[in-house]
């Protein structure tokens, strides 16, 4: 295998939020970590106190960026924040529980469930709009950071755009992995097997929250 400017991603993503606990929306809205987030925060920060990386990066939002400060406390690195990283506008969802929206916005849900990339949630954005935006954060860092090793602190929407970007998944594919609070995804680029590709490592991994609570929620 050669692996020459080999760049390593450590995604991450945040620990466990109000909203998560609550099946609410959050999107570009914000909820505090929980207790149990907190912890989960903790107990990842000790994992990546262990692993090497260059530069740590998070998504604006508050919840990632208390998660990533948890993290930075552990290994000394600087935070870093940058928009592109933020979980999809969902517009009129946002702060709105599963129950509500079913009951309230049943049009809307159907075209979520369709999985149609290009439908605008209203006053929020697409599924690929949301993608675009992911993948040009990827593009810019592979390109200005060849051989670098960055953690990434995001959200259960944007590991759904970086696993279709490596995994070179159609935007409407159902969904095929995980995206639990706290958990670790390991993706590598460069030169494997003779060809320039994307490689999966580790995904959603979560060894390092045995005994505290895990949560799957939207954001």
């Amino acid at each position: 295998m050669i692996d020459q400017q080999k760049t390593t991603l450590l995604i991450i993503r945040h620990g466990e939020t109000e909203w998560n606990v609550e099946d609410r929306f959050q999107g570009h809205g914000d909820s505090p970590l929980t207790d149990a987030g907190r912890a989960q925060a903790r107990a990842l920060a000790r994992r990546m106190k262990d692993i090497p990386f260059d530069t740590l990066v998070s998504s604006d939002l508050g919840r990632a960026r208390e998660t990533a400060s948890i993290i930075a406390g552990q290994t000394g690195h600087t935070v870093r924040t940058d928009a592109r990283l933020r979980e999809r506008n969902f517009g009129d969802l946002e702060g709105l529980t599963f129950r509500t929206i079913r009951a309230r916005h049943t049009p809307v849900l159907a075209k979520l469930d369709s999985n149609d990339p290009d439908y605008i949630i209203p006053n929020g954005e697409s599924l690929r709009q949301h993608y675009q935006r992911n993948a040009a954060f990827i593009d810019e860092f592979i390109e200005s950071n060849p051989g670098a090793s960055v953690a990434m602190v995001v959200h259960g929407g944007v590991l759904d755009s970086l696993f279709r970007l490596v995994a070179n998944l159609p935007l409407d594919s159902p969904r095929c992995f995980v995206t639990t609070n706290a958990s670790l995804s390991i993706v590598h680029y460069g030169m494997f097997y003779g060809t320039l590709r994307w490689v999966i490592d580790t995904w959603g991994d979560v060894g390092h929250l045995n005994g505290i609570r895990r949560y799957r929620g939207l954001g």
